[in-house]
């Protein structure tokens, strides 16, 4: 019975950890080639999976260091039928490789979990199409049923919830929603956006949020940013709209580089950890329900250790200011 699905414990006031930039740092940090930006294919062989293992172990000790929440993704943002299938994966294989990613989780949440340190396990989704720069769209109806095998395999798992992450336009973001509630999973979404911190099909952010919760009732247990730098994003933030309470989640980059010049480039840039974790306060001081901090592409353990360093002593004094001072 998977631990935390009817009640997830990144819904109350306390703080979350989430891990870094999961492809980046194999291939760049660990020398891995991963084709299409398939974590996935490392659980084929031994060397992959202790790699995915220490991968998440070390974000795991971090939390538990801090005494702070973690959710961890698993490692199948690519893990759906297209790009499946361009490694020849049959639907069979994919299946199997769902289950291996959460137990893989498992293991790591039976040794790390505790009382003040929660592990919380998601099933990562991936878009269909590309991350940066869609060339189709699927409709909502399209999308439900392209999606739908992956999260109900994730159903049959441990997985706590599934989460959409570097969702580029909303009618796959819907279809995704429809598809968790359609077997009872939790679910959230997670849009990037451009450097003018609209979604790469044009459209506001706030405007594609409200576009999901009312066809889906409030559907999605939260929305997260991901894959776009703070300095792309920030300026949309300063308002009171409602739609800013349904953000809890953010996994930035490091780099303030746009989609189009990430696709591009051939090194690495990481950014500068320190500097990350002081936007993150900013953000966070900005986004009133913000818990569940983590990292996307160019980010590592460095930069999650940096970004829970400037944003925790904030926390604890909201904390103690609403009399919430006490440890999970």
């Amino acid at each position: 019975m998977a631990r935390y699905r009817h009640n997830l414990p990144q819904l109350s006031d306390h703080l979350f950890l989430a891990d870094g930039g999961i492809e980046t740092t194999l291939i760049f940090h660990n020398g891995f080639d991963l084709p299409y930006f398939a974590a996935f294919d490392l659980l084929r062989h031994t060397e992959g999976q202790q790699a995915l293992d220490n991968y998440f172990r070390t974000y795991a000790a971090l939390a538990a260091e801090n005494q702070v929440g973690l959710v961890l993704e698993s490692a199948t943002w690519r893990a759906s039928a297209d790009w499946a299938a361009k490694l020849g994966y049959t639907p069979e294989d994919l299946t199997q490789v769902q289950y291996q990613a959460i137990q893989l989780l498992e293991a790591v949440r039976s040794q790390y979990d505790t009382e003040r340190s929660p592990i919380v396990i998601s099933g990562c989704i991936g878009p269909q199409g590309d991350g940066y720069n869609p060339e189709s769209f699927l409709t909502a109806e399209e999308a439900q049923v392209y999606h739908q095998p992956q999260i109900a395999a994730f159903r049959d798992t441990e997985a706590d919830l599934v989460t959409a992450i570097t969702m580029t336009y909303v009618q796959e973001a819907l279809g995704i929603t429809r598809a968790a509630q359609a077997v009872e999973m939790p679910v959230v979404i997670s849009f990037t956006v451009e450097t003018d911190g609209r979604l790469p099909s044009g459209q506001a952010l706030g405007d594609a949020i409200a576009q999901v919760d009312a066809a889906t009732d409030n559907g999605p247990a939260y929305y997260m940013i991901n894959c776009a730098h703070p300095s792309h994003f920030a300026h949309i933030l300063a308002t009171d709209e409602p739609w800013l309470k349904r953000i809890r989640g953010l996994r930035a980059n490091a780099s303030t580089k746009s989609h189009a010049e990430l696709d591009e480039a051939e090194d690495l840039d990481d950014g500068n950890p320190a500097e990350l974790g002081h936007q993150y306060r900013e953000l966070k001081q900005a986004l009133p329900n913000l818990n569940v901090l983590g990292g996307c592409c160019g980010t590592d353990d460095r930069h999650i250790a940096a970004i829970c360093q400037a944003c925790l002593p904030l926390w604890w004094n909201q904390a103690a200011g609403a009399g919430l001072l006490r440890r999970i």
